[in-house]
C-alpha cells in the first residue's frame, strides 16, 4: 500500500543522503513539503544538505550515520521517530564499492563493500519496519542497481551486494504479505549509470580512470522514480529506459546478454588517464553534498546509446525465437 500520509505530511528516512542520489531525492522530497531525515558519514555535507532541503520548503533532520554499525542504524530510527512523531517511508541508499578484478580487490575491501551496501540495507530494514507497522504502513525502499539484475565486469563485490539486496527484498516482502502485514510496501529501484561522484569515490584497483558506462541519466531521474514508487508502491522500479532494456535483454538470452555487456562495459567503464590504487571512500569518507558527478559528454550520448541498447535488445529477441524455432524442429 502507499504512504498513510501525504508527502507533505510524511517522514521520511534517507540514507546516502551527503551526494549523489541520495542528494537528489532529498531535493525532490524537500520540495514536495515532505519531512526527510538524512543520514550518511559525512556530517558537513548531511548539514549543508539539510540547510538546503530546508530552503525548498521541507522540513529536514542530519543523523551522521554508518549504516554498518546496526546500534547506530536503530538510533538513526529513534531519532526520526522522536523528532516527527512516525516514520512512513525508510530509502536504503548508502552504497561503496570497490573496482577491478574479483581475484585483485583486497579482502578486507571486498569486506567492507558487503557491509556498508548489504548488510546496512539489513539493518536499515530492520530498523524501519517496527516503525512503518507503527504508523499503521508505509514504504520501505531500497534503491540498488540494474546490477541487481544483471553483471558488470571489475565490479563483483558491487554486483555480489546488490542482487543480494533485491533477493532480501523479495524475500521480506512474501513474510509481511504471510503474516499480514500488506500495509508495508517493499520496493526496488534499478537504476541505469547515474551522473553522480560514486566513480570518483569507488576504490580502484584497475590502474585506470574509472567512468561510468554511457547513457548516463542525471541523479533527478532516480529521485523522481522513488517519490513516485512513495506514492505508488510497485515490486520494482527501473530508473531510465537503458535499465529496462539491460533487463529484458538479461531476461530473454542471458548468456549472449552476458557476453555482450561484459564486451561494452570491458570497453566503456575506463577513460584515458592512469589511476594509482586507492580505496575511495570504502573506509572514510568524503561526500560533499555534491549531486552530480561531472559525466555530462556521457549524458550527450544517451539517445545514441538507448538506441543501440535497443537494437542489441531486438536482436536478442530474434535471436532467441530463432533459437526456439531450431528446437521445436529437432524435437519434432
Amino acid at each position: 500500500m502507499p504512504l498513510t500520509r501525504s508527502l507533505d505530511d510524511a517522514s521520511i528516512v534517507l540514507t546516502g543522503a551527503s551526494s549523489g542520489i541520495g542528494t537528489a531525492t532529498a531535493y525532490a522530497l524537500a520540495r514536495r513539503g515532505a519531512a526527510v531525515v538524512l543520514a550518511a558519514r559525512s556530517e558537513e555535507a548531511l548539514d549543508r544538505v539539510a540547510s538546503r532541503c530546508r530552503e525548498l520548503g521541507g522540513r529536514a533532520l542530519a543523523v551522521p550515520t554508518d549504516v554498518t554499525d546496526p546500534v547506530a542504524v536503530e538510533r538513526l530510527a529513534a531519532r526520526a521517530a522522536e523528532e516527527f512523531g512516525h516514520i512512513d517511508a525508510w530509502v536504503n541508499n548508502a552504497a561503496v564499492s570497490a573496482v577491478g578484478l574479483f581475484d585483485e580487490i583486497p579482502a578486507r575491501e571486498f569486506r567492507r563493500v558487503l557491509e556498508v551496501n548489504l548488510l546496512g540495507a539489513t539493518y536499515g530494514m530492520k530498523a524501519a519496519l517496527p516503525h512503518l507497522d507503527a504508523a499503521g504502513g508505509g514504504v520501505l525502499v531500497n534503491n540498488v542497481s540494474v546490477l541487481a539484475e544483471v553483471a558488470m565486469p571489475y565490479q563483483s563485490a558491487y554486483n555480489a551486494t546488490k542482487h543480494g539486496i533485491r533477493g532480501l527484498a523479495d524475500t521480506v516482502r512474501q513474510e509481511l504479505r504471510v503474516t499480514g502485514r500488506g500495509n508495508i510496501s517493499v520496493c526496488t529501484v534499478l537504476p541505469a549509470s547515474i551522473d553522480t561522484p560514486f566513480f570518483r569515490h569507488a576504490a580502484n584497483h584497475t590502474g585506470r580512470e574509472l567512468v561510468p558506462p554511457p547513457p548516463v541519466y542525471p541523479p533527478e531521474v532516480v529521485a523522481e522514480t522513488i517519490v513516485r514508487v512513495l506514492r505508488r508502491p510497485r515490486r520494482e522500479a527501473y530508473a531510465g529506459g537503458a535499465a529496462r532494456l539491460v533487463g529484458a535483454q538479461w531476461r530473454l538470452a542471458p548468456a549472449l546478454a552476458e557476453r555482450a555487456l561484459g564486451w561494452y562495459a570491458h570497453r566503456t567503464q575506463f577513460g584515458p588517464a592512469g589511476r594509482p590504487d586507492s580505496t575511495g571512500n570504502v573506509f572514510t569518507a568524503d561526500a560533499a553534498a555534491e549531486r552530480e558527478g561531472g559525466w555530462h559528454g556521457r549524458r550527450r550520448q544517451l539517445v545514441r546509446m538507448t538506441a543501440a541498447f535497443g537494437l542489441a535488445a531486438a536482436g536478442t529477441a530474434v535471436g532467441t525465437m530463432a533459437a526456439m524455432n531450431r528446437r521445436a524442429r529437432t524435437d519434432r
